[in-house]
This record gives structure tokens, sequence and C-alpha cells, in this order.
């Protein structure tokens, strides 16, 4: 059996300011590191031995990733870093209270923003400062591969052929792997690995710094599914 174990980053700045945050890269609090050093030591505790780790090129999952395998001893594991694996980008909204956004476009609008499976939010424009195109470590990627906002189902869609071409073989290869990433990139691996519908995805809730781990066939279907 293989173990797929996936870890939301712990609690950023701009999660306890309430903002959106989506691809704007925000560290840690003191909380969230504390998280992070709380789910290695879970995944110690379950005896598991990550061999083979996976995370975003947003800080938050990259500090979240570095302090649980401190607390696991593992601190020598390889890691690759993809942007495929970074939060869904919230477009014009990035960086807005979430609070103050619903008292201007309504709670309605601002949950079908945030809950629904295949509605964008506003777009950035590619002359706005938050557009990751003016971000050096994106410099490689097209205009087509710049998101100026997405949906669940845009994140789903960016997240699907990292899933199939690195951490599937990594997989079968390593046997235990480590996912530190984002509430929706995370939710867009379970979606796959439980073949969630879209109606059931937009239900799907992952707690900061609560390893899950699935454990997974030789054929790399799900046989069992739990939170340490």
């Amino acid at each position: 059996m293989k173990r797929l174990i996936l870890i939301r980053h712990g609690q950023s700045e701009w999660n306890l300011q309430n903002r959106f945050t989506g691809w704007t890269d925000i560290d840690l609090t003191d909380k969230g590191r504390e998280e992070a050093r709380h789910a290695g030591k879970l995944i110690a505790s379950a005896g598991l031995e990550p061999r083979y780790c996976f995370t975003s090129y947003q800080k938050r999952a990259i500090h979240t990733l570095q302090l649980a395998l401190d607390a696991m001893d593992r601190d020598w594991l390889p890691v690759v870093k993809d942007w495929h694996l970074n939060e869904r980008h919230y477009g014009a909204l990035q960086g807005l209270n979430k609070a103050e956004t619903a008292q201007k476009y309504g709670d309605e609008q601002v949950h079908i923003w945030r809950r629904s499976y295949d509605v964008e939010p506003p777009l950035l424009t590619p002359s706005d400062d938050r557009y990751p195109g003016r971000d050096p470590r994106y410099a490689a990627l097209s205009a087509d591969e710049l998101p100026l906002g997405e949906s669940l189902k845009d994140t789903i869609a960016r997240v699907r052929p990292c899933w199939e071409e690195l951490i599937e073989p990594a997989l079968r290869l390593y046997g235990t792997v480590v996912i530190a990433a984002h509430g929706n990139s995370l939710r867009a691996l379970v979606m796959m690995l439980n073949k969630l519908t879209p109606d059931q995805i937009v239900n799907e809730e992952i707690p900061t710094g609560s390893p899950r781990v699935f454990t997974i066939d030789d054929h790399l279907a799900v046989v069992g599914d739990r939170y340490l």
C-alpha cells in the first residue's frame, strides 16, 4: 500500500486578517508555524515516513513543509516546488477584506465567488500590479498559463497535470509522499482521488495544519482516507 499525505498550510497573515489571498505570497503567522510543526509531529507519531515531497511556489506552503519536515527529522527529503499546486487565483479580489467585500457586493455574490464550482471572481488586467506576470517566479510561463482569476474548476484543471505527470509517478516509486499546499489545490487533489462530483467538492473543507492521509493500492485506487 502507498500513502499520500496532504497538509494545508498553517494560518497565514491574511487568513488572520480575513483577506482574499490567492497567489499573493503571504507568510505564516506564529500560530501557522505552530500548526505546521504539529502536523509534522502527528505524521511522525503515526509511524509514517514520507520519502518525497511536493509544494507550491508560495512561501506559506513552502514554510509549512519545511517546519513539518523538521518536526519529523526528515529535512533531507527531496522537495519539488510546482506552481500548479498554487492556491486558486482570486483575481481582483486578492488583498480585499472578505467582510468588507460582502458589504460592498452582498453576501450572496461573495458566497458565489467563493463556493461555486465554475464561477470566476472579477478578473485582473495585465496592467494590474497584482498580475502574476510581474513576478519573477512565473517568468517562464506563457500569457495563456498566467491566470487573471480562477474558478475552482479552473484550479482543478491546473492541478490535474501535476498529479498525472509528477505526483502519481513519485507515489509509485517512493510509496509515501507528502504534499503541502493550499485549500483549493488540495481540494482539487481530493476531487480526483475520491472521484467527487462538482456538487460534492464545493462542500469539501480542508482545515489548516491537519494531515490527511490517503491509503492507495498499487492501481492508485483509494482504499482509505483519514485525518490524523
